[in-house]
């Protein structure tokens, strides 16, 4: 293809607005064109991005047995509602109305769809198992649409949908995805990661995410150097201390510390370490009748160290907390407790409270906590002597570099990712709710076993610029480059002798199967040099009258420091094994 009838659109500066690098850079190489707030125009130059990164998806769950269809965007709301997710979902759920004032929805996923599918057509244990993908268009109402395509309201996503007639049967096909799911993403030449995950608003009790790793990810990836450990930050188990509570050493004491709110602020002032400090967060519950109404609150105080962070998903997994969770309000921290935020301890609490412990706090002693009162903290209190052992011992908290691996093999590492893939075993959770059955050998009827695997497409081209980038653009791996090789002919308008051989190889390396682009422009070297260096393209062929005249072109990959000069004759050959390499 030639530059001239293909379309370039460069720019030298990006938009104010774009915040994050693969943002700044897919508007500066004209891959997207911003719409309305987290809707963009993919341009013929980041289309063809998209379509190799869904080529290779396709072409792997093709592999793997999957079966590629199409379900709408648009989808009625009775199936949403016969799964009770379509007042679940909340606002990021685009709810619409037809002209006869039927409710419908834009879709974000299409698990009732694709159900919905299932029961009417696998009706028999010999038509299973099966599995349905499509590439198609989401849509989900972010509150706060940023970081480009990265987080957009519209965007491009691979969902796959498989039935099972059992659970062992299920299993293999998670497997089966996982495993596909690993070609895939070696295949686009990205570092990344598959890692034990939460199932979240999906459902189901088996999670993978797959993490593209970029230092400006905003998800954290926690693993084990020295092994195969992998979780992120949501499921990374924190083990309990491997030593036993040491014995109180110190009487409990009231310390004045006025004005000091904080663990770090009472741990300064008391000149101890944070780690001796006990962090009190208060939570609510809210009991609820058939009509929505709040009828009951229970109050609860979890605990954890003073340099740890309360893990918010372990949390809505304690027992009383899986209808909901929040944070209680100071009017119920003051009913209480009888002081106000900042202050908060487990000791002598006015009123009755459910009391949580991380297994870090409840191997502590002689530990600081607010003393319930204003401007005072109690040091050296202990559990069993100066309040009584928590009702509960719980892993609540984010684990930390230096923790030891759960699986026993070492000590945990984090670094930052970018979710671009999740497989998860759903389990009967849809089908049940859709009456999905099927009939056995024995003709009784059984819920099909159901897993579901997303990749997002959009997000992956995102992802993949925001791990390669340099300060002169986009560094893009030859399977996802809008095209594999550039030819930059200088006085290309001008030069009988360079237009010939620029032809000339263009075709020859096309001929070949390699996605090649002939820039014809006419345009100064330096403006052309530029331009695909920012755009990403892997390997750049530069062809002069002087080098011609020498017998040579020069050949510079994307992430070389200096151009190599290749005899015309090798050309194509080099050109060849170096995409291969």
């Amino acid at each position: 293809m030639k530059a001239s009838q293909f379309f370039v659109s460069t720019l030298k500066e990006a938009p104010a607005d774009a915040e994050v690098v693969s943002h700044r850079l897919m508007m500066r190489a004209g891959m997207i064109k911003r719409l309305g707030a987290g809707i963009y125009n993919y341009m013929p130059m980041g289309l063809r991005v998209i379509r190799k990164v869904e080529a290779i998806v396709r072409e792997e769950m093709n592999r793997a047995g999957a079966v590629e269809l199409l379900m709408p965007v648009v989808q009625p709301a009775e199936l949403w509602q016969e799964t009770g997710r379509f007042d679940k979902m909340g606002p990021e759920l685009m709810r619409v109305k037809d002209r006869h004032e039927r409710d419908f929805i834009i879709q974000p996923t299409s698990e009732e769809v694709v159900t919905d599918i299932a029961r009417q057509e696998l009706r028999s244990y010999r038509a299973l198992p099966k599995n349905f993908y499509h590439i198609q268009t989401k849509f989900r109402d972010e509150r706060r649409p940023r970081f480009g395509v990265m987080r957009g309201r519209e965007f491009t996503m691979k969902d796959a949908y498989s039935f099972d007639r059992d659970r062992d049967g299920a299993a293999r096909s998670y497997q089966a995805m996982f495993e596909a799911y690993k070609r895939i993403f070696d295949r686009f030449g990205l570092q990344y990661r598959a890692v034990a995950a939460d199932t979240g608003a999906i459902g189901g009790d088996l999670s993978h995410e797959f993490q593209v790793i970029a230092e400006t990810g905003e998800d954290a990836i926690v693993y084990c150097p020295t092994s195969d450990y992998a979780a992120n930050i949501e499921l990374a188990e924190a083990l309990a201390p491997a030593e036993p509570r040491a014995a109180a050493t110190q009487p409990m004491v009231l310390a004045p510390t006025p004005g000091r709110s904080t663990c770090a602020d009472v741990a300064e002032l008391l000149g101890l370490p944070l780690q001796r400090t006990v962090k009190s967060l208060v939570l609510a519950t809210d009991e609820r009748n058939d009509a929505g109404d709040i009828v009951g609150t229970t109050v609860w105080l979890l605990l954890v160290r003073g340099d740890h962070e309360l893990n918010e998903v372990k949390a809505g997994k304690l027992p009383g907390f899986a209808a909901g969770w929040r944070f209680a309000t100071v009017a119920e921290i003051e009913e209480h407790f009888g002081c106000k935020p900042g202050y908060l301890g487990p000791v002598a609490m006015p009123k009755p409270v459910q009391v949580i412990a991380d297994r870090s706090v409840a191997a502590m002693s002689d530990f600081v906590c607010g003393a319930n009162q204003p401007d005072a903290h109690l040091t050296g209190v202990n559990w069993g002597r100066d309040l009584p052992e928590p009702a509960l011992v719980a892993d609540i908290r984010n684990v930390l570099p230096g923790d030891p691996s759960p699986d026993g093999a070492g000590v945990l590492a984090i670094q930052r990712g970018i979710e671009v893939g999740h497989v998860f075993y759903l389990g009967t959770k849809y089908s049940a709710a859709m009456n999905a059955s099927f009939l056995d050998e024995n003709g009784k009827p059984r819920l099909m076993e159901m897993g579901c695997y997303g990749i997002g497409v959009t997000r992956v081209v995102a992802a993949a610029i925001e791990q390669n980038h340099d300060e002169r653009g986009i560094v893009w791996p030859v399977a996802i480059a809008p095209f594999a090789v550039v030819l930059c002919p200088i006085g290309y308008d001008r030069s009988e002798a360079v237009r010939r051989e620029a032809d000339r190889l263009h075709d020859a390396l096309a001929a070949r199967g390699i996605d090649v682009l002939l820039d014809d422009r006419g345009e100064r070297p330096g403006v052309m040099f530029a331009d695909w260096e920012l755009i990403g393209v892997p390997l750049r062929i530069v062809l002069s009258d002087r080098g011609l005249k020498e017998g040579q072109l020069e050949l510079q990959g994307r992430r070389d420091a200096e151009a190599t000069r290749v005899p015309l004759d090798e050309v194509e050959a080099t050109v060849q094994a170096r995409l291969a390499s």
